[in-house]
């Protein structure tokens, strides 16, 4: 039997969908096995998902992260720019896989590198999907942790990105 890393209503972040809550532990028999599951809700996607106890280390969730971690994030936010000059279709790519990587910093990599100050007409529709899919998993976590309400988070990422 694995340990319990996370408590009942405890937030934890998934990669692939971002902030969810622990709401249960169950055990269920699947293929004639006794599996332990983690029950994870993911409310804004009105979403409940089941892992394996055993290998929830290995789908990378984890807990939130601390406010050292957040805080070297929101420094990112505050750094220049990379313009690359690679297509589009390959930063694309590179984009996703950083938002699906759960990793706060590199979350506000690709909030930094696409963030557009003065007006969104200049970005094509994939750049604002990609954009807004990176600020929502990244105010997310940063409210859980701060304790305040997504709007508020979503304000203090877009002023540190209009400051820099």
């Amino acid at each position: 039997m694995e340990k319990k890393n996370f408590d009942v209503r405890q937030h934890v972040i998934y990669p692939s969908h971002g902030l969810g809550q622990v709401v249960a532990y169950e055990n269920q028999e699947v293929a004639g096995f006794k599996v332990e599951l983690i029950v994870i809700s993911f409310e804004k996607d009105k979403m409940l998902m089941r892992i394996p106890l055993a290998k929830a280390k290995a789908s990378g969730l984890r807990a939130l992260s601390s406010h050292a971690e957040m805080d070297k994030a929101l420094d990112t936010l505050r750094c220049k720019i990379r313009q690359k000059k690679v297509l589009w279709s390959r930063r694309a790519q590179e984009y996703e896989n950083k938002i699906n990587s759960g990793n706060p910093i590199f979350l506000a990599e690709v909030i930094r590198d696409l963030y557009k100050s003065d007006t969104k007409n200049d970005q094509s529709y994939s750049e604002r999907q990609i954009y807004q899919a990176a600020i929502d998993r990244f105010a997310r976590e940063l409210a859980a942790i701060e304790s305040i309400d997504q709007n508020t988070a979503l304000e203090k990422v877009e002023e540190l990105l209009k400051a820099a």
